[in-house]
């Protein structure tokens, strides 16, 4: 007899993400958690992505007092994070002792599943995370990632291998990360299958709508045996976002996988939110709705990156320029030998695009992010980059080219390095937590201290 079907809910965290710039506030979820937390879900996701960052710089929130809040409201249902393997939440490789200590205190304070993947699908970024998940002593669960993309050197049998590799370093479980809506329907069937038939562990299949495949693809994903879907509750579903989390519910009623959620408890639920987006909406100036675009088959920005994007060229008065920067980013892609687009090489790849849109010339002004991904910074790229573009066109010298990326990462400030700013900084008795803000995100961080926090400028140390 088949299993039913487990659903992921992702209106805490890439729903908002994926369709208003991650600017939920905490107390726009409160009213609602001891509901959600009534559902039935496997998990819920409320915490990693941007909301670390979004939380510091734009919200007035501490981000560990959110992950405090939510932990005590959702007594049943695990709470799970996204995490960027060796990037944490930043946009930098840390060394391994802050990825241990972040992954230590996560755990602490309420992660109940650590979703953990690397932008380029290299493994090597993921080890570190992976054992200081795998060591916690509140035993999350530890679920690899398959960072999908389509491309002349991406097969299914490659994400299979990868799969094997994530199974072998004591993952529970294994995702397909499909974050730009790139997942055919059939191709998932393929894929579904042959994870199945390759793993011992569950598998989770994670899209956005962006192309208009979503519920399609979860279909016959969910007919080829998948475990897990992640699915966001309508008000913030599909779009850019994930399939409906009622659609998939109403759609298996009765049938084999059937969920057995109770679809009439989720309408208050999305009532509530559908308040909360129309404040959104309103207080930021926020689009809020995208369209279906199957050109994202070609220009592959995830869902959460053209919500950004969207708004940063309204804010600069370039609107007219979107369909240009859309055209840019494959070719800049090809150039940086095809990273799949997920934070932060979406980021990178994209604002190396807007400037070669903006300049109108290309690579005359490029980002130092850009410069350490193309010479190895943050580990292999699927397919080398060209020596004379790194060289000639981007003016990176040959000796700066680099083979291991862990070999840097161990080069890395460490903890108590990052702790002596801080108390440098005048904040004489910063928490591990403090120390992590500042590591991740160290201007936004300060600022936030500064509105919260009383700073000593002057003081005598002890000797």
């Amino acid at each position: 007899m088949a299993k039913p079907l487990q659903i992921m809910e992702t209106v805490l965290r890439d729903g908002h993400q994926s369709l208003l710039a991650t600017r939920m506030r905490y107390r726009q979820m409160e009213p609602m958690l001891a509901s959600l937390d009534k559902i039935g879900y496997k998990a819920l996701e409320a915490w990693g992505g941007a909301t670390f960052d979004s939380c510091l710089r734009f919200l007035d929130e501490d981000p560990w007092e959110r992950l405090d809040n939510l932990k005590k409201n959702l007594k049943n249902t695990p709470i799970q994070m996204l995490l960027r393997g060796q990037n944490l939440l930043g946009y930098n490789h840390y060394s391994n002792d802050v990825v241990e200590k972040f992954v230590k205190h996560a755990s602490a304070h309420g992660i109940g599943v650590f979703r953990i993947f690397d932008a380029l699908n290299d493994v090597r970024n993921l080890r570190v995370a992976i054992k200081a998940a795998l060591e916690c002593p509140e035993k999350p669960e530890v679920q690899g990632c398959l960072v999908y993309t389509i491309s002349p050197v991406h097969t299914n049998e490659m994400f299979v291998e990868l799969a094997k590799e994530l199974q072998e370093m004591g993952c529970h479980s294994v995702c397909i990360k499909d974050m730009s809506g790139l997942l055919a329907p059939y191709a998932a069937d393929d894929l579904v299958k042959k994870l199945k038939a390759g793993l011992d562990i569950p598998i989770e299949l994670h899209t956005h709508c962006t192309s208009g495949f979503g519920h399609a693809t979860y279909l016959k994903a969910i007919e080829a045996g998948v475990d897990i879907v992640d699915c966001a509750l309508s008000p913030f579903s599909s779009d850019t976002s994930q399939p409906c989390t009622e659609t998939i519910v109403a759609m298996l009623q009765g049938q084999e996988r059937d969920t057995g959620l109770d679809r009439q408890a989720m309408t208050p639920i999305a009532k509530h939110f559908l308040g909360v987006k129309k404040e959104l909406i309103e207080e930021f100036g926020l689009k809020g709705y995208f369209d279906i675009n199957v050109n994202v088959l070609d220009f592959q920005i995830p869902g959460g990156m053209l919500s950004n994007l969207a708004n940063q060229l309204k804010e600069a008065g370039m609107e007219d320029k979107y369909q240009d920067l859309l055209d840019e980013m494959p070719r800049v892609r090809a150039d940086a030998g095809y990273p799949p687009l997920v934070t932060p090489s979406s980021q990178i790849v994209g604002t190396q695009a807007t400037m070669n849109v903006m300049a109108g010339e290309r690579y005359k002004l490029v980002p130092n992010e850009f410069k350490d991904m193309v010479r190895g910074k943050f580990g292999r790229t699927p397919v080398p980059v060209d020596r004379d573009f790194i060289i000639n066109t981007l003016k990176i010298p040959a000796d700066q080219i680099i083979e291991d990326c862990s070999v840097e990462d161990a080069k890395g400030e460490t903890f108590a390095q990052f702790k002596e700013e801080v108390i440098n900084k005048g904040y004489l008795n910063p928490t591990d937590e403090d120390v992590l803000s500042y590591a991740l995100f160290p201007q936004v961080a300060e600022e936030f201290f500064k509105k919260h926090y009383k700073q000593i400028t002057a003081y005598k140390r002890d000797a």
